[in-house]
This record gives C-alpha cells, structure tokens and sequence, in this order.
C-alpha cells in the first residue's frame, strides 16, 4: 500500500496586464493591484539596470498613459490593491497574506 500525505499547497502568482485579462479572473482566487504614484514608478524604472523599457520619453509619457487611463480599469476589476511604497518586504509579506486568505 502506498503512503497517504497531506496534500501540499502552493500559491502561484502571475504578473502581466493584457487586454483581455478579465476573461481568465474567474480562475484566479485573487487579483492583486499594485499601485504606487506614477513618480515614483517612474524614478524605478529610470533607476533600474535590468530592462530599457521606459528609458525613452515616448515610453515613458506611453506609462503615464497607461496609469491614467488603464490603472482606473484594472482598480475596478482587482479583489485587492496593494501600496507599492511601502518596502519590498512588506508589499511581499500583504501578498502572502492574500494568498493565506484564499487557501
């Protein structure tokens, strides 16, 4: 006979926006927006070394739009919003704290 164990449980997380994103929420146990002030989103990206994007001022006004106009939807649909500002283990630990909710 084999041996019975608990079964483990694991949280994955996926990051992206895509147009069509709300199709797929229903198999999802949660939608996370991490938000911060466009500035400040702005500086990290100027201030990162690992990816161009967002380096040149079309891209970058092309973010802004992006917050302006596509941030409002995605507040909208999300089944929680979480501050950005906050140090990076904090904004990881609120995560885990969602996904231990949705276990």
């Amino acid at each position: 006979m084999g041996s019975c164990s608990p079964q483990t449980v694991r949280t994955l997380y996926v990051s992206g926006t895509v147009s069509n994103q709300g199709r797929f929420y229903d198999r999802f146990d949660a939608v996370v927006l991490l938000s911060a002030p466009a500035e400040l989103l702005l500086e990290r990206i100027a201030t990162r070394a690992t990816n161009d994007y967002g380096k040149s001022a079309e891209e970058r006004e092309l973010i802004r739009a992006h917050i302006r106009e596509v941030e409002p939807l995605l507040r909208a649909s999300c089944t929680h919003e979480i501050d950005a500002t906050q140090p990076l283990a904090e904004v990881v630990e609120l995560l885990a704290q969602v996904a231990e909710v949705q276990t």
